[in-house]
């Protein structure tokens, strides 16, 4: 009888532990999962940080390429003035 006792008690102790075991388990999983996504949300804000300084630099060289090719035009035509 008093085997029984004890294992009943060590069954009970082990199922305890374990629920716990497992509590904890899903409270440190769903805050790093919060975490990740917080690093996951920086990360994109940076990464859209560069891609919009890309985006500028693009636009200032178009800018630039045509305003070079006026000013070739420009000069070619001052070249054959001066002929």
């Amino acid at each position: 009888m008093e085997n029984i006792v004890v294992a009943c008690i060590s069954v009970l102790g082990t199922v305890i532990v374990s629920l716990i075991s497992y509590a904890a388990n899903r409270k440190g999983a769903r805050e790093a999962s919060e975490s990740n996504a917080k690093l996951i949300a920086y990360r994109l804000e940076e990464l859209e940080k560069k891609v919009n300084k890309h985006n500028n630099v693009v636009e200032r060289m178009y800018k630039l390429e045509g305003e070079m090719a006026e000013v070739q035009h420009n000069i070619r035509n001052l070249e054959g003035a001066h002929t």
